[in-house]
């Protein structure tokens, strides 16, 4: 699942088929800059996948079901194995812009859960977390990182529900405790599926310093210039991970 700052990785794809979420139902239209809305089905090298290119969030006004339901769908598809990206503010003081982090943890201050509401037959009501981020495909995004030339951060992900940046109190206050970076997506997904079984795991590329961490105020166009400056290593390090799974699987 392609977020912000990770879309140019679908130069790099063999297309067999593709279409936009808008011939596909169930699934919601995508209305932020940088998310394109559309499901590919290709090879990237020689690794088949499945490309979701754009999200819906939760901050458009669709419910949690609406925003998680391609994650469902990619389940009963047959995929086991998920990565989703994002853009997200750095929170910790040692992250710039530009860095990626791979996500050891979650933290959900979005004020809503995905599982909310009736037991979905023949899957957990009650889904534990203790490590909703599969370490073997962990290792894998650290090794990818590796074969680019880069250091990759390790770090916790809290999400909210925006679409209003935080305050720098907000993020004093997330720093104490213990998020890296933080961001309006992800975490619902990541929920839906683990409730579905499937293996997650998940990036963030850094595109700017969270509120009060700069001094600079924050928009939406300092996101996509950074996600455009780094979008070429974004590619290649999903392309690296590609590889090595198809190798590993």
């Amino acid at each position: 699942m392609l977020g912000s700052g990770f879309h140019h990785v679908l130069s790099e794809l063999r297309v067999d088929a593709e279409t936009p979420y808008s011939r596909l139902p169930g699934f919601p239209p995508t209305g932020v800059t940088g998310h394109a809305g559309k499901l590919l089905i290709g090879h990237l090298g020689e690794t088949p996948v499945m490309v979701l290119s754009g999200r819906a969030h939760y901050y458009e006004g669709h419910p949690m079901a609406l925003v998680t339901f391609a994650v469902r769908a990619l389940a009963a598809y047959g995929i086991r194995d998920l990565l989703l990206t994002n853009a997200a503010g750095g929170v910790n003081r040692s992250l710039r812009p530009g860095d990626f982090m791979i996500l050891s943890d979650h933290i959900n201050l979005m004020g809503a859960n995905p599982l909310r509401g009736g037991p979905v037959p023949g899957l957990p009501r009650f889904v534990d977390l203790t490590c909703a981020y599969d370490p073997g495909l962990r290792q894998l995004l650290r090794q990818a990182g590796r074969e680019c030339g880069l250091k990759l951060r390790t770090g916790t992900y809290l999400a909210v529900c925006g679409p209003s940046y935080e305050t720098p109190a907000e993020v004093r206050a997330f720093a104490r405790l213990g998020a890296d970076a933080v961001g309006m997506s992800t975490v619902p997904e990541v929920i839906v599926a683990r409730q579905c079984g499937l293996n997650v795991a998940a990036m963030s590329c850094i595109t700017n310093l969270a509120a009060g961490r700069s001094g600079k105020r924050l928009s939406h166009e300092e996101v996509l210039e950074t996600a455009e400056r780094v979008k070429k290593v974004a590619a290649q390090l999903l392309k690296n991970f590609v590889k090595l799974y198809g190798q590993n699987h």
